[in-house]
Order: structure tokens, then sequence, then C-alpha cells
């Protein structure tokens, strides 16, 4: 396999019907870092990029006016990307460093993340970047209560997007605010009604990208800070899914912290929506980090120094169904070496 950073990133961009998905990556393709993207949409959503509406486009590709290729998902994810990358190569389409998936508001994104880190053709060229949520701030507290798929499309998130806030009421954007963090505590929110979308920080910049790395960590942080400070009563869409983070103050040993990964993944892979996390690692200086999406991690990335004077192991979680005393307890008896078999059945 290629160099993993050196993989084109695919960026997913997700939300429920009505979310603005497509308004924000309007915003977002402007930037000159994006000038190089293909788009692949849902043919079945009405995608008005560069003013076409791409359902019922007699072709299935065009070329924006920012240089960037928009494709309709015309069958299956998996043959979309290998003939998007066939026909780069051959160059009927203009060369492009990065595809951005835009999904329809029903839509499930783990499979898209699974295909991407799995199917041996596109992982040969491709790589996970950062998945994008969009939240309706006036229907969002509803859509999180009555539709599942809302509340997976946010707990899976690396970054969620807050729409429509100027036309909601501000106590209900907190509230709602509060739901996500507790239901996605290492996930940065941003307003898009108030505030800059920024394209590095949204599409650019992730574990994998050299000069964004320290900057993903930090707001790994910052939204775990946050989270702590929010209110941690707010009232659960979906008791099932939950964000909580843990704490190793010594040394994690890196051979027994895989061999739990791996089983805690085969066991309840399902259930294991997100994880990820600084780690320190005994025998090693800087940090560890770690990205996984329910059956499948990222490689390990080393990064070149400490982001603050905490040295502890962090570990955040977004899980469905599994409490936190029982992860928490499995891994302490991993790490510690202690009874195997009996760690092992605590999983």
């Amino acid at each position: 396999m290629n160099d993993y950073a050196a993989l084109i990133p695919v960026n997913v961009v997700t939300g429920f019907l009505g979310s603005g998905k497509t308004s924000i990556l309007q915003r977002l393709l402007v930037a000159p870092d994006l000038r190089d993207t293909a788009v692949l949409v849902n043919e079945f959503g009405e995608v008005g990029l560069d003013h076409h509406l791409l359902e019922g486009a007699t072709e299935s590709t065009l070329l924006l006016d920012n240089g960037c290729v928009c494709c309709a998902i015309r069958g299956d994810l998996q043959d979309s990307l290998r003939d998007l990358f066939s026909r780069r190569q051959r160059g009927e389409i203009p060369a492009f460093r990065r595809v951005v998936i835009e999904t329809s508001g029903l839509a499930d994104p783990v499979p898209i993340a699974y295909t991407v880190l799995t199917e041996p053709v596109i992982q040969h060229h491709f790589r996970l970047g950062s998945v994008i949520t969009a939240v309706d701030a006036v229907n969002g507290a509803r859509q999180l209560e009555s539709h599942a798929e809302s509340v997976k499309q946010a707990a899976v998130a690396d970054r969620l997007v807050l729409t429509k806030t100027d036309l909601a009421e501000p106590e209900a954007t907190l509230a709602l605010e509060n739901s996500l963090r507790r239901l996605n505590a290492s996930a940065p929110i941003r307003r898009a009604a108030e505030q800059e979308l920024s394209a590095e920080e949204l599409l650019v910049e992730d574990l994998f990208d050299p000069a964004g790395k320290q900057a993903e960590v930090a707001r790994w942080l910052e939204a775990g800070a946050e989270a702590a400070q929010s209110d941690q009563h707010v009232h659960a869409h979906d008791p099932g899914i939950v964000s909580f983070s843990l704490r190793y103050d010594r040394p994690l040993d890196w051979s027994a912290f895989g061999i739990w990964m791996t089983m805690l993944l085969n066991c309840h892979g399902q259930q294991v929506l997100r994880i990820k996390g600084l780690l320190n690692v005994a025998g090693v200086a800087t940090p560890v980090l770690i990205n996984g999406v329910q059956h499948i991690v990222h490689p390990p990335v080393h990064l070149a120094h400490w982001p603050d004077a905490d040295r502890h192991s962090r570990i955040v979680f977004i899980v469905d169904g599994l409490a936190r005393e029982r992860l928490e307890g499995s891994l302490e008896a991993f790490n510690g070496l202690a009874n195997l078999p009996a760690a092992a059945a605590a999983l």
C-alpha cells in the first residue's frame, strides 16, 4: 500500500434532510485549497452546485467554475470511486487531490467510511478524511428524537456544523448544542450562520495532513474541554448512544492495548461507533494517536511533540449500548497484564 498520508483523502459531508449540506459545500468549495476537488453526490438529491441541478443532468460529470469536478453516484460507491480515479489517470477529467462525498439525507455515513477504509482497490489510492455533519438548528432536536439516521450522522462526525441558527431560538440552539456534545464530545461545533466556515478546518486538516495534524489534536482537546463544562444532565435523544472520555495516569503497554482494541472491535465493533485517542505509550517519548470507525482503525499516527503539559492518555468513545465502566475495567486489566482471560471475558 502507498504511504497513507499520501493517499487521496475522501471527505464525507452528511446530515439529515434539509440540514443544508449543499449550502455548506458551496461555501467551502470557493477556498483555494479545494480547487482540485472531485465532488460525488447522491443521484437522488437535487444538488444545486454552480447553478446546475445534478439530478436529471444529461451527463454524470460537470466541471464547476472553480475547477472542481462534480459527479453523480450512479451505482455502487466502490464503482464510482474506481471510475473517477481511472478517468483521472486517463486524463478524461482534471486531476484532483481530494474527493468530497455528499450523502443523501437518510444515509448512514459508516458504510461509506467502511468502503474507503477496506475495499482493496480503493484503499490503494484513497484514504478516509473527515466526516462533516450538518445539523438543522430549527428541526435538529426533533430529528434526533425521531430519526435514528440523524443520531448516527451526528455521532460519527469529526466536525458538526449547526445551520439555521439565525432562524432558531437562542435557548433551543444552546440546548441542541449540549445534546450534540453529549452525543459526540470530540467533534467541534461550528455555527454556519454566524461564523466563517474554514475549508482548512472542516475538510483539509486531519490526522494525516502533515500541516494539520497538530491543529486536529488541538480541536479534540478543545471539544473535550467544552463537553466537560457543558450540562451533563441534558436529556439523551437516544439513551443507547453516548460519548465519554477515559483517562489513564500511567503509560499504556502498546501490545496489551492492541490486543484489547482488537478484541473489543471483534466483539462489539457495531456498537463502537467512533474511538479517538491521544496515548502515552510506554517507551515512546511522544504521543500516539488512534482513530477508528466501528470495526476499522486508521494506522496510528506519531506526533512530534505533546500538545500540552498533560501526559495522561485520553481516549474518547462514542458507543451504542456499551457501559463506560465495562470498557474502563477491561482496559485497566489488559494494561496491567493481569488475568488476561478474565479481562477478555469482561468484554
